[in-house]
């Protein structure tokens, strides 16, 4: 890892967004720790995409401010890198994976182009497929070569939103899997926004969880899960069945279950 590559830390401070009447987002103040995976997950309508493109430099807020390795986000700051939702309109369907993956890195030496998108296209397991148009690859695959295309700028900070929400289960949990992988040996910082609660915990070192709007942080939540994870040996651990409980109690303003003599193991003890 260079210099440039270090990862960064995101600060979000007091964080709101007004339309007109509208007020989306209210007050969030949160942290992305540097070199960690973080997840933002809420209800529909929270806000979520909106406080994306705050973070990623393409809205500004109605107040408050966001760092990034702390200098104040003014427009799209060098050194992150997005990997959106719909893998369909973000590959050029006319280039071949190389072109669409190396497109980023257009105005650098041809050379260190070709170098960096086969580095990443092994990185997401693609080696050997750079002469595919998109059309001719699966949902997966043209959202592993999206995910190619933001490690080959050598993000500091990888922003995903909503990443595998268009594909099916299965490859939903490849994706997972490669995205934790990619984490693990290149320790960049990881943002993904979500609203699958089993994802969040899942990928998270913390979870950021938002309220119904206008949003609010209802709790940041770490997450200490062991590493490396497993969909099966991980997903059965009790920590994640009460984190997993825990995350969906807040979206649904649900109180925790009752403990002690109220209980229901309690009441079938007694």
């Amino acid at each position: 890892m260079t210099d440039n590559q270090i990862p960064a830390e995101l600060v979000m401070t007091g964080i709101a967004k007004v339309y007109g009447t509208n007020r989306a987002i209210d007050d969030i103040s949160a942290t992305v720790p540097a070199g960690q995976v973080t997840v933002i997950v809420g209800p529909s309508g929270a806000g979520k995409t909106t406080l994306l493109r705050i973070i990623c430099g393409l809205d500004a807020p109605t107040s408050g401010q966001v760092h990034f390795d702390g200098a104040p986000i003014d427009g799209v700051p060098d050194g992150l890198a997005m990997v959106f939702q719909d893998y369909s309109r973000s590959l050029f369907p006319w280039l071949r994976v190389e072109a669409n993956v190396g497109f980023p890195l257009r105005r650098i030496d041809k050379k260190l182009r070709r170098s960096r998108v086969m580095e990443a296209l092994e990185a997401v397991g693609l080696a050997g497929k750079e002469h595919l148009y998109p059309w001719e690859m699966s949902g997966g695959m043209q959202q592993r070569v999206a995910i190619a295309r933001a490690l080959a700028c050598h993000p500091r900070l990888l922003v995903m939103d909503e990443p595998y929400a268009s594909v099916d289960a299965q490859t939903r949990a490849e994706l997972e899997d490669l995205l934790l992988t990619i984490q693990a040996t290149m320790k960049i910082t990881v943002l993904v926004v979500t609203h699958d609660i089993d994802e969040s915990v899942y990928l998270a070192d913390n979870i950021i969880v938002l309220s119904k709007a206008p949003s609010r942080v209802s709790e940041e939540i770490p997450v200490r899960l062991a590493r490396p994870r497993d969909q099966i040996t991980t997903k059965e651990d009790a920590e994640f069945i009460r984190l997993r409980a825990h995350v969906l109690r807040l979206l649904r303003n649900i109180p925790e279950a009752p403990t002690g003599a109220g209980s229901l193991a309690a009441k079938v003890t007694a």
